[in-house]
């Protein structure tokens, strides 16, 4: 993975013959008792959140790949003006990286969340790409999305798929149970690297990597969110592969290794 470029809420990197961006909706601060050990305790953090002892912070972030303006497809839309005002920024930072709105044809939803579905609309209410074509959403996650009476007028480009299903030759949807209906992941191939897009894989980066069985109070399962997490984290640390999380911290890309009974994250850039 090569860096071409880094601003405050975008990161450019290239892969073979295609353009890889993290792209910053903003932030959310949650509940630091969400987080739960399998007994349901409350867990502690290992580090300290930023804001004070009773908030964690978790990043929302997008990701964008291409290959030369031919196959553009966006991972998730951020929250437009459904949550915080800390959220609902991708306009801003795809203009931070120079993308153009309407480029956009192609959005592939990790699952049906507001933080993750809403922003198809901008906070002011507009069309955020007014060129977009097709929806990509797990099967079982169509129902969440058309629970959001104000995407109405998305749900004819809704475009229904299971894990395993190919989107393209270098672009594989694989099933991530637990966190929500229809959690999906998507791992795309370059040639040079394995790349997995994984959600809501991660939630409190600075916990669930050292200890992978804790858990998220948000997850609909939260033991096959964990049996999932455990496995997969295993699976990209043997492999090598780039990790891209709707939640993990700046820039949210990077690649995990071993380390104790867990695993350490090692950010991109």
């Amino acid at each position: 993975m090569e860096f071409l470029s880094q601003s405050p809420n975008a990161l450019g990197c290239a892969s073979g013959s295609w353009k890889i961006w993290s792209l910053s909706d903003g932030h959310v601060d949650l509940p630091a008792e969400s987080l739960r050990y399998p007994n349901n305790k409350i867990g502690r953090q290992t580090e300290p959140p930023q804001r004070d002892d009773l908030l964690v912070r978790l990043s929302v972030n997008c990701f964008l790949f291409d290959r030369s303006g031919i196959d553009r497809v966006l991972i998730d839309c951020g929250a437009g003006a459904s949550w915080d005002p800390s959220m609902g920024h991708l306009e801003e930072a795809m203009a931070e990286a120079g993308i153009d709105t309407s480029s956009i044809t192609i959005v592939a939803l990790t699952h049906a969340h507001g933080d993750h579905i809403n922003g198809l609309l901008t906070p002011d209410g507009r069309r955020a790409f007014n060129n977009l074509s097709k929806i990509v959403i797990g099967e079982d996650a169509v129902e969440g999305f058309l629970a959001e009476p104000k995407l109405a007028e998305f749900r004819p480009l809704l475009a229904p798929i299971n894990g395993g299903d190919r989107l393209a030759d270098h672009l594989l949807a694989l099933a991530m149970p637990g966190h929500a209906p229809g959690h999906m992941g998507y791992l795309l191939s370059t040639g040079e690297d394995d790349i997995l897009f994984c959600g809501d894989l991660i939630h409190v980066p600075a916990a669930q990597f050292a200890r992978p069985e804790l858990t998220w109070a948000y997850d609909d399962d939260e033991s096959m969110a964990r049996t999932t997490r455990i496995k997969l984290l295993q699976d990209a640390a043997d492999a090598h592969t780039w990790l891209a999380g709707a939640h993990l911290g700046r820039p949210g890309l990077g690649r995990i290794i071993e380390e104790g009974q867990g695993y350490a994250f090692i950010p991109a850039a």
